[in-house]
């Protein structure tokens, strides 16, 4: 039975001792508690002496249930204990802490999410460590709107209604499941409206060249930036872009990774096509051979030392910016609308089964061409056939 004082890190990190299937670590600081670990899984347990027999309860899994958290409990359960209680009966009716439910939430609801690493992230961030070892149904709309002020003190508004609208939907699938718990979150809780978050920025042709030309010597991160600049798809879609994925000039964009859950074909221009360079094995944009570009938020703060002062901007203002110049460019609108992958909504979206894979195509090369003369600073000069081709389309 080994004995040390444990600490999060150890928590984290902790394996069965060599040629055990599992070991309980016992707590120096919080006698009878330990941290059982076997190679599948870490949790809790409180062993204890009652009526000359030896006794063991568990009290929750880690992380779920965090080292401070089972601490307190040991605390209580050794009050029990004092009191010529079983501790056992004050842990089957300990209410459900706020933790607990998110992370069963997560667990049932997160694989199916397209940002459930993301929404993981807050809760971690965010909301744990203000509310988690809460009782959930002890929660008052108070504490939820002094968390939403610290948020957006330190993150901003737009942070704060990101978390709201997590722990609102958390609570609205608790409430679904329990016959007694409602949510304390009601309308006017949210720190911004709708079209307040709404973004317009779009690159202009002065950025644009400036963007494009820092880009061209930024490896794999300015091979991405002008990647996207020339397809008009979104951050995630092409960092975690497969070779796999391309045939010849198109990408397919399976319905896993779309936001649409459709497949999405892309007939690439020879921009883009070059813009990726030689076909190898694994991600076309890759930190190494195994994995895929991320840590946008430094990247992105390194490219913007490297372009110098300009307003600011996102990597999905590059996607707005894309469908914008095809607008210029003469391309019908649901043309366009088909390349970013948009739905097409009502009874022409119903109806009309028609893959429109050339008119991406050429959406995708007029996109290039007004990307070159913009980089190049060659006049726009509106072609006649432009013109035809984008009021026949829109009749």
């Amino acid at each position: 039975m080994p004995r040390r004082a444990l600490t999060d890190r150890f928590c984290a990190t902790a394996t069965p001792a060599e040629g055990q299937r599992q070991t309980d670590y016992f707590d120096e600081r919080h006698p009878g508690l330990a941290l059982r670990v076997s190679a599948t899984a870490r949790g809790w347990s409180y062993f204890f002496t009652l009526g000359d027999k030896r006794n063991r309860m568990t009290l929750g899994t880690y992380p779920s249930t965090s080292l401070a958290r089972a601490r307190t409990l040991a605390d209580e359960a050794r009050a029990e204990l004092e009191a010529g209680r079983d501790p056992r009966a004050l842990l089957a009716k300990s209410p459900e802490t706020l933790r607990a439910v998110c992370e069963e939430w997560a667990r049932r609801e997160c694989p199916r999410l397209r940002t459930g690493a993301e929404q993981r992230a807050i809760l971690r961030r965010a909301v744990y460590p203000v509310l988690g070892d809460r009782p959930i149904a002890e929660i008052r709309r108070s504490e939820i709107v002094r968390l939403l002020d610290r948020i957006e003190d330190e993150r901003g508004p737009v942070a704060a209604d990101r978390a709201l609208g997590l722990v609102r939907r958390i609570m609205n699938w608790y409430a679904s499941r329990s016959d007694d718990f409602r949510s304390p979150i009601v309308r006017g809780m949210a720190r911004t409206k709708t079209h307040e978050r709404a973004r317009t920025r779009i690159l202009t042709d002065d950025e644009i060249r400036l963007a494009w030309r820092t880009a061209e010597g930024l490896g794999a991160f300015g091979r991405l930036i002008r990647f996207l600049l020339l397809t008009g798809a979104r951050r995630s879609e092409a960092a975690a872009m497969p070779w796999a994925e391309l045939d010849g000039a198109d990408w397919t964009l399976p319905g896993a990774r779309n936001k649409t859950k459709l497949d999405l074909v892309r007939p690439l221009s020879r921009a883009a096509l070059d813009v990726l360079g030689p076909r190898g094995e694994g991600f076309v944009f890759f930190i190494d051979a195994r994995r895929a570009i991320c840590g946008f938020g430094d990247l992105k703060a390194a490219f913007d030392c490297a372009t110098g002062p300009m307003e600011r901007w996102t990597l999905h203002d590059l996607r707005r910016t894309a469908r914008t110049l095809m607008t210029r460019a003469g391309v019908p609108t649901d043309h366009a609308e088909r390349v970013l992958g948009h739905v097409i909504g009502g009874v022409r979206g119903t109806y009309d089964r028609h893959d429109f894979r050339d008119e991406k195509a050429r959406a995708l090369t007029d996109l290039a061409r007004m990307l070159d003369r913009i980089v190049s600073g060659r006049p726009m000069g509106i072609t006649l056939r432009r013109v035809v081709r984008a009021v026949d389309a829109n009749a």
